[in-house]
């Protein structure tokens, strides 16, 4: 897979391709591309094919009207950018340890990335260790989210709690405590799914 980013306006297009090959098993026409997003021209729509076959996303079959298949490894990948850890902080460092594939996230955008949980502190919101969190880069949450948070230079996944005016980054294991927000800790994401390998 290229590491070219796709435009908003090319990651539309892919995705309506994605979708009409997915729910309607076919691929759509140039001229069907044309009529969703209201292009001037089926050239407007041959220089997106274009763009987003030079990206590695899809592949085009010549002489044919229904030509473009999905390259599916470029699709179901999202970047696994370290480990966090499920118990105490540890240093987090933003290492690319490879592509996790995800068939249900198929468009992510560019602001998804892949943790590797390490420890059992979240392991009674099912947060396993060895599991993969997906994670959207964020600067907030709302009390309950579960979420990463960076204190120092040391990266924890918990599930933001507020008591009284305080606010806590709180385990699911009672086995671990709550660690303090303090000016020192900063949210840096929010967990949007688990991914469990068997």
């Amino acid at each position: 897979m290229t590491n070219d980013k796709l435009t908003d306006k090319q990651r539309d297009v892919l995705k309506f391709i994605y979708e009409q090959i997915r729910f309607k098993q076919l691929a759509p026409t140039i001229r069907e591309i044309g009529d969703k997003f209201k292009f001037s021209s089926t050239g407007t729509v041959r220089d997106y094919l274009d763009a987003l076959t030079k990206k590695g996303y899809i592949r085009i079959q010549e002489g044919k009207s229904r030509a473009i298949e999905l390259v599916k490894e470029a699709l179901f990948q999202v970047p696994v950018l370290g480990r966090v850890q499920a118990g105490m902080p540890v240093y987090a460092a933003e290492d690319l340890l490879g592509y996790l594939n995800l068939d249900q996230f198929v468009f992510p955008g560019p602001d998804v990335f892949a943790l590797r949980v390490r420890g059992l502190s979240m392991k009674d919101d099912g947060i396993m260790d060895g599991d993969f969190v997906l994670i959207r880069k964020q600067d907030h949450a709302q009390v309950n989210d579960i979420v990463v948070a960076l204190i120092g230079d040391e990266a924890t996944v918990k599930r933001l709690a507020k008591r009284g005016r305080d606010f806590f980054l709180d385990p699911a294991n009672p086995d671990f405590h709550p660690i303090p927000m303090t000016s020192e800790a900063i949210i840096i994401g929010k967990v949007l799914q688990v991914v469990r390998e068997y």
